[in-house]
């Protein structure tokens, strides 16, 4: 599902209807059966398509020897890149467009010599009949060439035609049932309205329907008594903390700092945020920018001020004894880290220390993106705060991110250098004040003992010397 935001019922209607659709377009790309079915559908008009069809017979059978790892690369022949696909070298084309017959790669997959035979029956993979014929009739219409799936431009895909021309209601259902029609099942009867009711409040807010929410459903004998449902859901103010979960997840929140302190942290003010963000139906391009960089917009509100907490909430450590650079770097790479996942649906992590071997990702993208995130000045560690609730502790040390002007029109703002020296004061004076009562605890313990020998000596007697308590 999509969980973005819109500006109107309308066009919440609207937007979920068509971004369901593109959903299912991309779907028939992602479920491939590995037959070359992608989610069940029949092929394109156009025959075989290599990024549904093709490309993951070689990447699950081929690239361990002939893909991007150089190392791992055997005969310097590359099958993950089209200039290595269609070499020419001794002779011999790898793939000839249109001519299945005179491809080396058609010969070594169908060949009875096990010296020649690819992959090697050593490597325990083995391509199935489907996928020969897949990569047969691949070869013969052309060998067009193509990417990942995920790197194409979505486009909306045109709902399949079916048998059954009366169940569907709307184009989603006839995607729906064109692939049980497929698989030669029948639709399932539809759900009674007290179940209806039940799922699609769960799915909206989280939440089971009230008693009376179920009754006056079952008395509305509208026709659009449950649109009407949905909009009443979609007005909640329950609708935005459903969301928001989703969401808070992807963003890695939390309300303490993580590692071994884990002491509270108050970045509520951006949960809150996010809430209102989806339940004010502001709009996905908005709700991305003012989270990544909504400081830099002309004019920034406090509201696009405050999105960009989204860059801090990864972990921060209280550690004393810490290197500061090195989880400074940590918290700069944490960003870089999200940012792919949230917002690009890629791990960049790989390429951290290297070319990304599967995806189209450098280690120049990957510092390039660490130089954006960087550009700020900040301290590897927060000023340590003991464990004691912020409720209960007015004079704990001013956090890497600041909030000016309270918490109920709260805005970060960079940590500055006059804050980090406060901050590496207060670690130091923490120090100083555990010495302190690490003395006294010592002092006491000596007490203790003294005391512990005199009650040797009175039950006992002066000749014991107290020896069983002095071990």
């Amino acid at each position: 599902m999509l969980y973005f935001c819109f500006v109107t019922n309308k066009r919440k209607w609207a937007a979920l209807h068509e971004g369901v659709l593109a959903v299912l377009g991309a779907a028939t790309f992602v479920f491939s059966t590995g037959i070359g079915v992608a989610a069940g559908l029949p092929a394109d008009k156009g025959g075989v398509n290599f990024s549904r069809d093709i490309h993951p017979i070689f990447s699950d059978n081929c690239f361990q020897c002939h893909g991007p790892d150089e190392k791992a690369r055997k005969a310097k022949f590359r099958l993950d890149t089209k200039e290595g696909a269609f070499r020419l070298k001794d002779g011999k084309t790898v793939i000839v467009p249109g001519k299945s017959a005179e491809s080396e790669l058609f010969r070594r997959i169908t060949t009875g010599d096990p010296d020649d035979l690819m992959p090697p029956p050593e490597s325990n993979h083995k391509l199935t009949p489907k996928q020969i014929d897949l990569i047969k009739v691949w070869i013969d219409e052309g060998a067009k060439w193509g990417r990942h799936w995920a790197f194409n431009p979505i486009e909306s895909p045109r709902p399949p035609r079916t048998k059954n021309q009366r169940w569907p209601v709307n184009e989603i259902d006839r995607f729906v049932l064109a692939r049980l029609e497929q698989e030669g099942l029948r639709p399932a009867a539809e759900a009674d309205r007290e179940r209806l009711i039940r799922r699609v409040t769960f799915d909206l807010t989280g939440l089971p329907p009230t008693p009376s929410e179920i009754d006056a459903f079952l008395a509305d004998k509208s026709s659009n008594a449950y649109e009407k449902v949905v909009d009443r859901l979609l007005n909640s103010p329950r609708y935005g903390e459903r969301m928001a979960a989703q969401w808070l997840d992807l963003a890695r929140y939390a309300d303490t700092y993580g590692y071994q302190m884990d002491a509270p942290r108050q970045v509520w003010p951006y949960r809150d945020w996010v809430i209102r963000a989806f339940n004010e139906n502001l709009p996905f391009d908005q709700f991305v920018t003012w989270q990544l960089a909504g400081d830099l917009l002309p004019d920034a509100t406090k509201d696009q001020r405050l999105a960009t907490a989204f860059n801090r909430l990864h972990l921060q450590n209280e550690e004393g004894g810490i290197v500061e650079e090195e989880f400074r770097v940590s918290y700069v790479v944490d960003r870089v880290d999200t940012f792919g996942t949230a917002f690009l649906g890629l791990t960049l992590e790989c390429s951290r220390c290297h070319d990304h071997k599967f995806d189209p990702i450098t280690m120049s993208d990957f510092y390039s993106l660490f130089a954006f995130f960087q550009n700020i000045d900040e301290a590897g560690q927060n000023p340590y705060s003991g464990f004691v609730e912020d409720t209960h502790r007015r004079s704990r040390p001013e956090p890497l991110l600041r909030f000016r002007g309270g918490y109920a029109g709260a805005h970060p703002v960079a940590f500055r250098r006059s804050h980090r020296r406060e901050a590496r004061e207060a670690v130091a004076s923490n120090r100083r004040k555990r010495k302190t009562i690490r003395r006294v605890a010592r002092g006491r313990r000596r007490r203790v003992r003294g005391m512990a020998q005199d009650q040797a000596r009175g039950a006992f007697g002066a000749g014991t010397g107290g020896r069983f308590f002095l071990r």
